[in-house]
């Protein structure tokens, strides 16, 4: 009989080890979708028996009281009954059963949707979701990003629906279809910097060096799909060197997207200084099986009318943004705070 030091050793057995593990694992995830969806269908149920029967008209307003007492007592062990929740479940049943008619969405589609995401974030949705064209903006967006429901609370809040695909780009004129629709889609006006914390009379490098500073909350805001490539990417033409200010890969749309920052009113000067950039990473970095580069300016703020103008004037395919940052500190708030060395020697009498 083997030892357990030779059986940890052995390949044969950390192989079939890390294949079963492996399937258990799956099997746990298969296993939890399964319960999300028979929980929501029990939820489903719930509310439409409490819509169908007008329960609140004919019971009176002790109807959710009454309701959610009997269930806990028939289900100690089981959660979920709350008057809250109760209230969650019509509300869930009365949105989405619109689908039937004005999706035309029935059985296994409605299913593949509304029944594929946990009931916290259905709790999060319905809480701040007026339409169901809203909710199932935030449904479809869990649903491809795996969202977590922090991550879906973030974009409640920063109100996502409103400001993706609304940035002013040049696409349809510079790109070919369907890449342009995709590439519309990705780019969002404004973006939210409030993760941000930084002092009043910022500069650009100030801008850029707080955004690479925190990149993972940068790239939840800019979307599924960036990754970063750097900072003040170096940019060599004839024996000139130039700076980028930031330079990302885009995975889905198989393109550089190079981002210039103003903290400034958009100026149409400025993408001049962006076009050499495109023109630059087109010839010296892009890959031949790349898409074009793309070009996404964003700055304090901007005419909308004199941003479409200066977009005409160009091939190069660009979008301009705004951004919004509300977190600033007074330029005299830092020299206001004692230094360590200060609070040490307090400390030490």
């Amino acid at each position: 009989m083997g030892n357990k030091s030779s059986i940890i050793l052995d390949k044969e057995y950390n192989n079939w080890l890390k294949d079963i593990k492996t399937y258990i694992r799956n099997q746990q995830i298969k296993a939890a979708i399964k319960v999300n969806v028979e929980l929501l269908k029990v939820y489903w149920r719930l509310g439409s028996d409490i819509s169908r029967l007008k329960s609140e008209a004919k019971w009176g307003s002790g109807f959710y009281e009454s309701l959610s007492r009997d269930l806990k007592t028939e289900f100690p062990n089981m959660k979920g009954f709350s008057v809250t929740n109760l209230k969650y479940c019509k509300r869930f049943y009365e949105l989405y059963s619109q689908l039937d008619t004005k999706h035309h969405q029935v059985g296994n589609e409605i299913n593949s949707t509304i029944f594929s995401i946990p009931w916290r974030h259905h709790t999060e949705i319905l809480s701040k979701c007026k339409s169901i064209d809203e909710a199932l903006f935030y449904v479809n967006k869990t649903i491809e990003n795996g969202w977590s429901r922090a991550v879906l609370l973030n974009f409640l809040d920063a109100k996502l629906h409103l400001s993706e695909g609304n940035a002013i780009t040049n696409f349809c004129n510079s790109l070919p279809s369907p890449i342009s629709d995709l590439a519309q889609q990705t780019l969002k006006d404004p973006y939210n910097f409030d993760f941000l914390t930084i002092r009043q009379d910022y500069d650009e490098k100030e801008l850029q060096d707080a955004l690479t500073t925190n990149i993972t909350q940068f790239l939840l805001e800019l979307g599924n799909g960036f990754a970063y490539v750097g900072k003040q990417y170096r940019l060599k033409v004839g024996k000139q060197e130039f700076f980028a200010d930031l330079l990302f890969y885009h995975l889905k749309l198989r393109c550089y997207i190079v981002i210039e920052l103003k903290v400034e009113r958009f100026k149409p000067e400025h993408l001049g200084q962006l076009g050499f950039y495109i023109t630059a990473i087109d010839r010296n970095v892009k890959h031949k099986s790349d898409n074009p580069t793309i070009g996404l300016l964003i700055c304090k703020t901007k005419d909308s009318l004199v941003a479409e103008y200066s977009l005409g004037a160009t091939t190069l395919p660009i979008g301009i943004s705004e951004y919004e940052l509300k977190r600033v500190i007074p330029n005299d708030f830092k020299g206001s705070l004692p230094s360590i060395e200060e609070i040490e020697a307090k400390l030490n009498e």
